[in-house]
């Protein structure tokens, strides 16, 4: 923006500076010649009063002088032919003055002026002088060039003023732009100072409204749902009563587990209701531990649904950029996507190597495999909420690695996590 008011300012700048300076540059020349043919005029009208009542060879004497001090040609037409001073031919313009008319004309060695005399006994003698061209542009050319000076140097003051002007706008669209990044990468308490124009002020605080409004959102939408997970404790607690209850003590166990699982779920979804998330703050955990745990635990309704489960673990730790609840949110997103969308007895492998300096774990089916546009936040072909993959992917890329679909070994779906691995 600086750049363009800077050549706006400078080609506006430039036409106003030749429409002023071209006809200045005219006038100067003009009054140059000018002032040289008064002053030739002038000096050839003194020889007048000589030139009208003198003999010849005191005429001659005067012409000389003058030729001499003004330096310039003078020559002196008597009514009998004789010339005195410079030996030129007649001109037309000398011959045209030799009846009765002074005058002015261009010529090729420059501006001749031509004075008629009167009164001498024998008719009209002439008095001829030639300005040179030199001395009609005597000065010109400096006044040109500073007149050429004048106009550069209006034309840098106009862009050193522009550039002020645009700087006092630059700089709040710049503050705007800056908070708007800030505010897009949730940092909400950015706030942008008003300055610039008013127009630019109004802008700036409508900027921090709607941060302050997105803010009073944020919170009031935390509340809610740290209100609602908070409301599943009381049917937790029913659950765990009923599940301490069952007089198979595995059975009382493993139900047990569950809900502890569901409520460690619950309150993590309370936490990250009121605060940022584990991840989003650089959270780490073994990935080896998390998997192998969440296995373990899916493998109990593997049995009971005839599914065979192969664990390929590679030795641990195996520590990645993602927290624990996080990482484990997301395995049991991507097994549960194997239980609800592949019939009973479909085996399926979990594999968890690192890679690349990354954490590779993948989880393989022999199922129908995946529609396309399985990730989309919210969509499902199959029922369900449409959250597993995405759940999944916010995971990886928050441990500063990607979600990828693909086919495994027997034609069923393959989704590989790859995990930013960190140092033990």
């Amino acid at each position: 923006m600086r750049g363009r008011l800077a050549l706006l300012v400078a080609a506006v700048g430039v036409l106003v500076m030749v429409a002023f300076l071209v006809p200045l540059a005219v006038l100067v020349r003009t009054v140059a010649a000018d002032r040289a043919t008064v002053r030739a005029a002038a000096d050839a009208q003194g020889l007048v009063p000589v030139v009208g009542m003198a003999d010849p060879d005191t005429v001659r004497l005067t012409v000389d002088q003058l030729a001499a001090g003004s330096g310039r040609e003078v020559s002196v037409f008597l009514p009998d032919g004789t010339v005195l001073g410079a030996r030129v031919p007649r001109t037309p313009a000398v011959a045209l003055a030799a009846r009765g008319q002074s005058l002015t004309v261009e010529s090729a060695a420059g501006r001749e002026v031509v004075i008629a005399v009167q009164g001498r006994p024998d008719g009209t003698a002439v008095i001829r002088t030639v300005v040179p061209r030199g001395e009609l542009t005597a000065g010109v050319t400096r006044a040109w060039l500073v007149l050429a000076l004048l106009g550069v140097l209006l034309v840098l003051v106009g862009l050193v003023v522009a550039d002020r002007l645009a700087r006092t706008l630059v700089r709040p669209i710049a503050d705007l732009g800056a908070v708007s990044h800030r505010l897009a990468n949730a940092e909400l308490d950015a706030r942008v100072e008003p300055a610039g124009p008013a127009e630019l002020r109004e802008v700036a605080g409508a900027l921090n409204h709607l941060a302050e409004r997105i803010q009073v959102l944020l919170r009031e939408e935390r509340e809610q749902v740290a209100d609602l997970s908070h409301r599943l404790r009381t049917p937790l607690t029913v659950l765990r009563l009923e599940a301490e209850s069952l007089r198979d003590p595995g059975d009382a166990a493993r139900l047990t587990t569950a809900v502890d699982g569901l409520e460690r779920a619950v309150t993590g979804v309370i936490r990250q209701a009121r605060w940022r998330s584990t991840a989003a703050k650089g959270g780490g955990c073994d990935a080896a531990a998390v998997v192998g745990e969440r296995v373990a635990f899916w493998s109990v309704l593997a049995e009971d649904t005839g599914r065979s489960v192969t664990l390929d673990l590679a030795p641990g730790p195996l520590p990645v950029r993602v927290a624990g609840d996080e990482l484990a949110a997301a395995v049991d997103a991507l097994l549960g996507n194997v239980f609800a969308h592949t019939p009973d007895g479909t085996p399926f492998t979990v594999r968890l190597a690192p890679h690349a300096g990354e954490v590779a774990l993948t989880v393989a089916d022999a199922g129908p495999g995946l529609p396309p546009g399985s990730v989309r936040r919210g969509a499902s072909r199959a029922g369900s909420t449409g959250l597993g993959l995405d759940i999944a992917d916010r995971a990886a890329r928050a441990g500063g690695g990607r979600l990828e679909l693909g086919s495994g070994p027997d034609g069923g779906a393959a989704v590989t996590l790859r995990l930013g691995a960190a140092r033990p």
